[in-house]
């Protein structure tokens, strides 16, 4: 590069200096147009994975549904297909895990000619099979049925791991009726119509992936594949909660960039040259992959021949004379570019190089060539460089450490062979990515040997899934079911199918929510569960609506939930009167409300019938009774004090109205707790049990017995049914049962067992502990289900069941918790969903906006399923605007705000002449009493 310093040229030649100068200048990158270059690269990136843009973002980044990379249990024999380039490779890899862990590959490389590369598809998977055919019959294992994986490395779109359709051939590949097909399909096809052998095919992945994988084998650090040789591409562990292409936000999946067709959009025209334009003009597909045909291997000795000619044309070069050899296409490999790079090569053997390609040089001909290669290839590295720093940035910020170390795993004969090409491309990312500490491992054994690692995952995964296949279901199905339970809602609210529905949609006389007028002194008592709550409520309305509250918390024995009806009013009465003793009210006779969180029918405010006990609750003679009565017995019982029970509400309308208060827009109360069931406001015309047409009242879905006519049979699964068998209520509350906080640890248990039977987990090892009924618990699946330290509460929580679980147990278990949680999140979006839409067309808008209150322990203390039921609700019904809105003060509250808008929507000189009293008897449609508030 000192030109002038070069003492053996002719002095005239220094005055073509600046010509020369201004042919490289473009060449030559500053640290900030490589910043600049990283920027866009991330932008590109981001706009892959998002759901809006990915259709026509330049940088696809194409899910690959490899979801882990290799842990050190992989095990067994493979056969893995690598097709890529002019040669195709057939491998045998045995894979032995354990102390003596080792792979072993045996291979054969097979020639693909041009007119295979360019004919027919059927010419080239055919030729494909017949190149396997030959390798097993060498290897003699034609008879055994091998699971495959395929190294397919051409941008593909998967649907699943076993599925790669086609999005368009690069690398001089243009086999007809490909694009737009399934190339495992087409690779079964070929191998039926031979008809010779068989082969599991496992896994279709891209080179970049089996890169990863195959360094991932060796340093469990590596998360970041780069392929630098004919084409150019990086694949990486991308956080699911990113991937909005794709469903689910747990965990990691490997992302195949191709960013080979980054710049495709016009996004760095800035820094391509003429020289860039030629070559693209020229090639097989004008236009697209801009940024490969400036960094890869295939182009880089084409770019370096246009600009030859353009220095001869200038009578820089081979004293002006432009020969025969020069004008070919191709003439000009990258081989050479390393050859004419290296450091040890004299001019005189540049100068052999240059007349071997037919070209008449002299000396300073080679320096100028020498000068020509460096520059294309050095920006060719830079540029790598500069999109590999984005991805490890963009991996630091998803970790949110401020220092990040990172392997990544190389392949390639440009990153291999080149002489410099390697440590220009590391120094640019130290360059760009100063806070991240990238070690580069280069690939020794190539991606076949990745292809059979993901194999190996994947089959091993297979095994797992196919216990867990059911219970992943797809916006298809949950869309089917959202159908199904509005179905179920209009039969609930019909009066001729009422009683044979099974989603009971119990009117709760309830017509309004707080409006912020409400004020005064009230009690509310909130039984549903092992614990019974009795909280004072306060609301005062001075400067502005405030409300205070005291609670106290009174356990529920088994022996009562299980006794007499008797006994358990009787304990509900005496934990009453501790409290008002303690709050000293005895003597004051305060307005009640009772949130009753089983199913109950109502035919006033004031009143519930209990239609069937849940949640563990079996105390006898209290089904089909009215359970205000039962109380006031035992409250009149005791005679110590004297309580006005004015409203009983389920804690679903507890939770709503408790929501209410905050947001006047709510008209939707959710639980996810120990059980799990909804309300919202429906429109009077609608609700054929209660008469009148005019405004609206919110129902008690108890959609809990969603599914208990079969309905469901076909997404339940052999789980669900053990867990109905050994419930307390068989051929009840099957919604419930799949979903539920009280089931989803014991529908965990049973998978592990079944998995453990088959020696899929725990080396076939059952303990007692784990054979116990209850032993795992739904606070163990949020505990499991952590991000950080999931893995290590998985190993705490089995070690305690008595097994002695591997890094893949722990990994196995993690998977099985987050299938099981989801499944519920998903079905509870479902649900939900139908009841959004619900709203919406009793509205008449095009797109609703509202509020869902929530409580219940699931939703509170798992740490995904908040964030992956809205994910979904808002994916099934996206003409909403949905927020969900916390329950802070829990459902009792709602039970005081009940009875608080009471006495704001009747007079109180006429309380006792209207309580009780039906819409219709005497009263006009527009006086709301306590029985209808």
């Amino acid at each position: 590069r000192n030109w002038e310093h070069c003492t053996h040229l002719p002095d005239q030649l220094a005055a073509q200096r600046k010509e020369i100068d201004a042919v490289l200048e473009p060449f030559l990158l500053s640290p900030e147009t490589l910043r600049e270059v990283k920027n866009k690269m991330r932008t590109e990136l981001e706009y892959g994975l998002k759901r809006e843009t990915q259709g026509s973002a330049t940088v696809k980044m194409l899910p690959t549904y490899v979801c882990g990379t290799p842990d050190g249990t992989e095990k067994g024999k493979f056969l893995a297909l690598d097709l890529g380039g002019t040669n195709f490779r057939v491998l045998l890899v045995k894979i032995r895990s354990g102390r003596r862990k080792s792979v072993r590959m045996y291979n054969k490389i097979f020639a693909i000619p041009l007119e295979i590369m360019q004919g027919t598809g059927e010419e080239l998977f055919d030729h494909i099979v017949h190149c396997i055919a030959d390798f097993l019959e060498y290897m003699g294992i034609k008879g055994a049925r091998l699971p495959l994986g395929f190294t397919f490395s051409f941008p593909c779109k998967q649907a699943s791991i076993d599925k790669g359709t086609l999005v368009g051939w690069t690398k001089g590949f243009k086999a007809t009726d490909c694009e737009g097909e399934d190339v495992v399909d087409m690779l079964r096809e070929a191998i039926k119509r031979r008809n010779e052998f068989d082969l599991d095919i496992v896994a279709v992945v891209n080179d970049t992936v089996g890169t990863m994988m195959t360094c991932g084998y060796e340093d469990p650090n590596c998360e970041i594949g780069l392929i630098a040789g004919t084409g150019s591409n990086v694949c990486y562990m991308e956080d699911m909660k990113n991937i909005e292409i794709v469903e689910g936000n747990e965990g990691k999946m490997c992302i195949n960039t191709e960013w080979g067709g980054f710049g495709d959009n016009g996004c760095i025209d800035n820094i391509r040259t003429e020289y860039d334009k030629e070559v693209d003009e020229g090639s097989l597909n004008p236009g697209k992959q801009r940024y490969e045909k400036m960094t890869s291997g295939m182009y880089l000795g084409e770019i370096v021949r246009q600009i030859l000619i353009d220095l001869t044309k200038r009578g820089l070069l081979f004293r002006g004379q432009i020969s025969e050899s020069l004008r070919k296409r191709g003439i000009f490999e990258t081989k050479f570019l390393s050859q004419i790079e290296s450091d040890r090569l004299a001019l005189l053997q540049v100068r052999q190089i240059l007349q071997q390609l037919g070209l008449d040089s002299t000396c300073e001909d080679s320096i100028i060539v020498k000068e020509v290669c460096g520059a294309v290839s050095r920006r060719a590295a830079q540029l790598c460089g500069a999109g590999l720093a984005a991805i490890v940035e963009k991996k630091r910020e998803n970790r949110g450490v401020e220092h990040l170390q990172i392997t990544v795993g190389v392949d390639g004969t440009l990153y291999k062979l080149h002489p410099h090409f390697s440590r220009v491309l590391q120094e640019t990312v130290k360059e760009l990515a100063p806070w991240c500490d990238v070690t580069f491992m280069l690939s020794e054994d190539g991606s076949g040997k990745g292809a059979a690692l993901i194999t190996a995952v994947a089959k091993r995964l297979r095994n797992i899934d196919k216990y867990l296949y059911a219970m992943r279901l797809s916006d298809e199905t949950l869309i089917d079911i959202m159908a199904r339970f509005r179905r179920e809602m209009k039969n609930g609210l019909s009066r001729d199918f009422n009683p044979t529905a099974t989603v009971k949609m119990l009117p709760t006389f309830v017509r309004s929510i707080p409006d912020g007028s409400e004020k005064g002194d009230f009690i509310a008592l909130d039984l549903g569960g092992s614990y019974f709550r009795i909280l004072r409520v306060k609301v005062s309305h001075e400067k502005k609506q405030t409300v205070q509250m005291e609670s106290e918390i009174y356990n529920t024995p088994e022996d009562i939930m299980h006794g007499s009806g008797t006994r358990l009013f009787d304990h509900v009465a005496e934990c009453l009167g501790d409290f008002m003793e303690k709050q000293q009210i005895k003597d004051k006779k305060l307005p009640v409300g009772f949130t009753f969180s089983f199913p109950c029918r109502q035919s006033k405010l004031d009143e519930g019938v209990l239609i069937t006990w849940t949640k563990r609750f079996k105390a006898s003679g209290v089904e089909g009774a009215d359970v205000v009565k039962l109380l006031n017995r035992a409250i009149k019982k005791r005679g110590d004090y004297d309580a006005d029970i004015m409203a009983v509400v389920n804690d679903t309308v507890g939770t709503m109205m408790t929501c209410g208060f905050d947001d006047q827009r709510c008209e939707v109360g959710l639980i996810i707790g120990t059980g799990t069931n909804a309300c919202y406001m429906e429109e009077m015309r609608h609700i054929d049990l209660v008469e009148g047409d005019e405004g609206r009242m919110c129902i008690n879905t108890e959609w809990g017995a969603f599914g208990d006519d079969g309905s469901l049979e076909d997404i339940r699964t052999e789980f669900d049914r053990e867990i109905d068998r050994g419930s307390l209520n068989p051929g009840k509350q099957l919604f419930e049962k799949m979903v539920s906080g009280l089931y989803m640890g014991e529908l965990v248990r049973l998978i592990l067992v079944k998995m453990a039977k088959e020696g899929l987990l725990f080396e076939g090892r059952i303990t007692p502990e784990l054979l116990t009924k209850g032993k795992f618990e739904t606070k163990h699946v949020s505990a499991i289900e952590k991000s950080k330290e999931g893995l290590s509460k998985a190993k705490d929580i089995l070690t305690r069941l008595g097994v002695e679980p591997s890094h893949e147990d722990c990994v196995a278990v993690q998977h099985v918790c987050t299938i099981v949680s989801f499944r519920s999140a998903n079905l509870v979006a479902a649900t939900l969903g139908a009841i959004l839409c619900q709203l919406r067309d009793n509205k008449g808008v095009g797109r609703l906006r509202t509020t869902v209150g929530v409580d219940g322990s699931l939703y509170k203390m798992h740490p995904q399923y908040a964030r992956r039921l809205h994910k979904t609700t808002r994916r099934l019904v996206p003409d909403s605007d949905v927020r969900f809105l916390l329950s802070e003060s829990g459902s009792g509250k709602g039970a005081a705000m009940v009875t608080a808008v009471a006495y704001r929507l009747a007079d109180p000189l006429l309380l006792a002449a209207l309580r009780g009293q039906r819409k219709g008897r005497g009263l006009r449609r527009r006086c709301f009493s306590p029985a209808t508030v």
